[in-house]
């Protein structure tokens, strides 16, 4: 989204940069007395994050948001469905890490923040729906017998007889970094059923990927420890566990904003522009190169292309771009950034004109083994609050996983169609009627894939741009593909451009 675009205002882009945007005493941090000049290349909710938050490190500087779309916030959006306000991307924020969370009290929606009226959840596996175990750290379980009734008599004794070898020296010394699938590592302890019934549909919802192919120092960093001490997982994750049950007063793990996740690029954006940046919106940056004493921006159409001069630019789109801008610039960072894959995925919601029944908790997740259509359901008038109170019943479904793209090039009459039919097997023939309104949402390239090598990879990434002064990148690339880790990103970027001269 932040890297496609059409024409923007040429006016508005010419001054972006130059000295007239500072406001009048404002403190110069540059050798020529003027005020420092910041662009941001993104608005989605990591551009706008990082403005924000170089405008409160500098205030003093002059930041410029770019966005090519005409619509700001990247893969939050929110719509009408049905005659209700809906989330049309993620629902969620992650609510045990404090950055966004914190930063969408700090620009005004403290009052509107809310937490899901159930955190519990089922698995549609085999043609059930079965309450999702507990005791586990996404999908691995700290004792096997919590997973009776999701495995199959067979699965569930090999996943209490543990590995067959001593496993961490052979998956170390066959993996071709200092890293494992997360699949790979599961399934040598507990077996493969444990991977294919709920560790791959958990971490499908997260990234729409394979556990055989995403990285567990990425994933699931609290296990790393484990691996590479050889500490059996099980011991590992129950321990993790029983540090979190005594923690006191946990938090609740998710947050929502009443009205939608969707509401805060919007806000955020007016309070950046309320701070003093200038955001544009259908202004592609097409190129980026260096200059004597900064960086140079060329941006709109081809035809009327122009350029424009910042002392510093975060960059702030997702691979590919983020690839082709930096291509000349630090060019070992554009060849990994160009080697993240993306999945693309669909979200089909569905409004009922009245309260349906619907099975405790908040949704399902589907085992992809089982090939269903959809991969999870959300059953969003019960998870929150705000939707209830419509007196309607709004569901959602996902659709689409990494290198499964055959389902996203269906019509939405039909993907809506096929969605639909999937949620009546799953909750019952006669448990849905007809919905009054349905909506597919489209997210192309939406989700990066963290392989198998995916922190090593960031790590030369930040390295490559790191050595080019005056430059930084953030978004879902980096560290992790939640909101609350994009604002983390956008944070860091935000520090490395406003200290860099320190």
């Amino acid at each position: 989204m932040s890297a496609a675009g059409s024409a923007g205002s040429a006016t508005a882009v010419r001054s972006a940069g130059s000295a007239e945007t500072a406001s009048q005493g404002s403190t110069p941090d540059t050798p020529s007395g003027r005020p420092r000049t910041i662009a941001v290349i993104g608005g989605g909710i990591s551009g706008l994050a990082a403005a924000w938050f170089v405008k409160q490190s500098a205030p003093e500087a002059a930041v410029t948001v770019f966005e090519g779309s005409p619509r700001l916030g990247g893969k939050l959006a929110v719509g009408e469905v049905g005659g209700v306000g809906v989330d049309l991307g993620a629902e969620s924020i992650l609510n045990r890490r404090p950055e966004a969370v914190d930063l969408v009290r700090a620009v005004g929606l403290a009052e509107d923040v809310v937490h899901p009226a159930t955190a519990s959840a089922s698995v549609w596996s085999r043609g059930e729906l079965v309450p999702m175990p507990k005791g586990h750290l996404m999908g691995i379980p700290g004792d096997p017998r919590v997973l009776a009734g999701l495995l199959s008599r067979a699965g569930l004794k090999r996943a209490e007889s543990g590995p067959a070898l001593p496993s961490r020296a052979r998956l170390r010394a066959e993996a071709e970094t200092d890293d494992v699938a997360v699949g790979r590592y599961v399934a040598d302890r507990f077996g493969p059923e444990v991977v294919d019934r709920l560790v791959e549909p958990l971490l499908g919802g997260v990234y729409a990927g394979s556990a055989d192919e995403i990285s567990l120092r990425a994933a699931i960093p609290a296990l790393v420890p484990a691996y590479e001490s050889g500490e059996p997982v099980d011991e590992a994750v129950s321990k993790i566990l029983a540090a979190q049950a005594a923690a006191a007063n946990p938090k609740p793990v998710f947050a929502g904003i009443r009205g939608g996740v969707g509401r805060f690029p919007a806000v955020l954006a007016q309070a950046c522009e309320k701070a003093g940046v200038t955001v544009l919106a259908s202004t592609m940056v097409r190129e980026l190169s260096r200059t004597p004493d900064g960086w140079r921006l060329v941006c709109g159409p081809v035809p009327a292309a122009e350029a424009h001069e910042f002392d510093a630019v975060v960059v702030a789109v997702p691979g590919a771009p983020a690839a082709r801008l930096l291509r000349d610039v630090a060019p070992a960072a554009a060849a990994e950034l160009a080697d993240i894959e993306y999945a693309s995925v669909a979200l089909a919601t569905f409004v009922f004109d009245d309260a349906t029944a619907l099975p405790a908790g908040s949704g399902f997740l589907v085992p992809p083994a089982d090939r269903r259509f959809i991969k999870a359901s959300t059953f969003s008038s019960v998870k929150w609050s705000w939707l209830a109170e419509s007196g309607k019943t709004v569901i959602r479904a996902s659709v689409g996983r990494h290198r499964e793209s055959a389902d996203l090039r269906r019509e939405d009459a039909e993907l809506s169609a096929l969605a639909l039919a999937d949620l009546r097997k799953a909750l019952g023939p006669n448990a849905l009627g007809e919905p009054v309104d349905w909506h597919v949402q489209r997210w192309g390239g939406g989700l990066p894939q963290y392989a198998v090598g995916h922190v090593a990879r960031v790590g030369r990434i930040l390295a490559a741009v790191a050595s080019q002064p005056g430059l930084a990148v953030c978004g879902a690339a980096y560290d992790g593909v939640g909101i609350a880790a994009c604002v983390a990103s956008a944070s860091r970027a935000a520090r490395e451009i406003t200290h860099e001269e320190e």
